[in-house]
């Protein structure tokens, strides 16, 4: 199956102050990612103040994982009716407020329904704050833009675990999250200067019920991109989740050290800088190349470091292989807030890239489960270079014969999208 690409559209100037918005739209997802992995450096310290156990604590993930799809339903619809920017501050200062709540909490089980009630806050931020961000840029810093957006989620995992060194050890776990809030206040004033989206302006949706059969209306373009989510975040989670477990069943790891920390710590710290270097990169490289080739490019780097990063056989090839795979993991995941953008149906942008993106979630969530079956059958470095292959190798074919709008002009009421997938 084919499918054409279609023709750049040339944009109109940037509104003033569009880099408010700009901002806004990338600190939110650093801060959204920031409350969601403070909790994953906290499972021993909360399991031990509510008497309950570790994977009880762990359960929580999934139940705020599982709310992320409602989430981006409602602020999305929300943004796509009545505009990105004021939704925008809600889903800020809502997630916040939860966040905050986690931290108050007095038992168990107002911990469990707070971190569920952040889950639709985390879940509906993505989307706006992507087609709040994409649509304020000039289009010639699209690429570069959804770029550093995406290094947002790799530097809220980074900020994260600095706050456990530098804030918890002294304040106690319920000081992690409160550290956000100051944060989705100053978003919050950044927001409130910035400009409504020119393209919502031109675009909007004349109800809930239009904006629901212009989702239904382009299905076939909303699976695509289901299917490029699914597989993008099974490359994502399968070259992260298990990694450090995978590490730590190397022979001769314990005790060794890298740039002064931990092996186990300082190999995803390491390779974490390397995926927030090569989002932005392959981000602005998209801009020449397009959004296809640049992520094309990416995931071949990813598949050149496969034998290094689940076969590395020494500390240096080990730390080399995860670097140069999370540069190109993420460096695919770079184009994505522009290129799914540019594919949306225009009176739903709102709620079209962060539905699929979330519901793509869900999809790939047996991703983990998967490559530790395989690891009892294969071994653990044939399990994760099989499965990462196997994703590299859909990704390409779904990326070699996608669509692709770049540059596409969104306040534009014509603009719509290539043909039909």
């Amino acid at each position: 199956m084919h499918f054409n690409d279609s023709g750049r559209v040339s944009s109109r100037p940037a509104a003033p102050r569009w880099k408010l918005a700009v901002t806004s739209g990338i600190l939110g997802w650093i801060l959204d990612a920031f409350d969601f992995f403070v909790v994953i450096f906290l499972f021993d310290s909360i399991a031990a103040h509510f008497h309950v156990s570790k994977a009880d604590v762990v359960y929580t993930l999934t139940i705020t994982l599982a709310m992320r799809p409602v989430g981006a339903l409602i602020f999305g619809s929300l943004a796509d009716r009545f505009g990105r920017k004021w939704v925008l501050v809600t889903a800020v200062l809502y997630f916040s407020a939860m966040t905050v709540l986690s931290g108050l909490s007095v038992n168990f089980t107002m911990f469990v329904i707070a971190r569920g009630l952040y889950g639709l806050g985390m879940g509906g931020y993505w989307g706006v704050g992507a087609s709040y961000a994409m649509e304020s840029a000039p289009s010639h810093l699209r690429g570069f833009l959804s770029g550093v957006m995406q290094s947002g989620y790799p530097l809220g995992y980074l900020l994260a675990a600095a706050s456990m060194q530098l804030v918890t050890v002294h304040l106690g776990w319920r000081s992690a999250f409160f550290i956000g809030a100051p944060v989705a206040l100053l978003i919050s004033i950044l927001t409130a200067f910035a400009p409504e989206s020119a393209a919502w302006r031109t675009q909007r949706a004349a109800s809930f019920g239009a904006i629901f059969r212009s989702l239904w209306s382009h299905s076939r373009i909303f699976f695509y991109l289901l299917v490029l989510m699914s597989a993008m975040l099974c490359l994502s989670h399968g070259t992260q989740d298990l990694y450090p477990d995978f590490l730590k069943s190397l022979p001769g790891i314990a005790g060794k050290k890298i740039a002064g920390m931990d092996l186990l710590y300082g190999i995803p710290v390491l390779y974490n800088i390397a995926a927030i270097a090569g989002s932005p990169f392959f981000g602005s490289l998209s801009e020449k190349l397009g959004r296809r080739y640049s992520a094309l490019l990416a995931l071949a780097v990813s598949l050149i470091a496969i034998p290094a990063w689940a076969f590395g056989n020494t500390v240096l090839v080990l730390t080399l292989g995860s670097c140069i795979m999370q540069a190109g993991v993420q460096g695919a995941w770079g184009v994505i807030p522009a290129h799914i953008n540019e594919l949306s149906p225009p009176s739903v942008r709102g709620l079209f890239p962060g539905f699929v993106y979330q519901l793509g979630f869900l999809a790939a969530s047996p991703a983990t489960m998967i490559e530790l079956w395989l690891s009892r059958a294969l071994g653990y470095s044939w399990a994760l270079a099989v499965f990462e292959f196997g994703i590299i190798a859909v990704l390409l074919l779904l990326f070699c014969f996608g669509p692709e709008a770049r540059g596409r002009d969104f306040s534009s009421p014509e603009a719509g999208l290539p043909a039909q997938v």
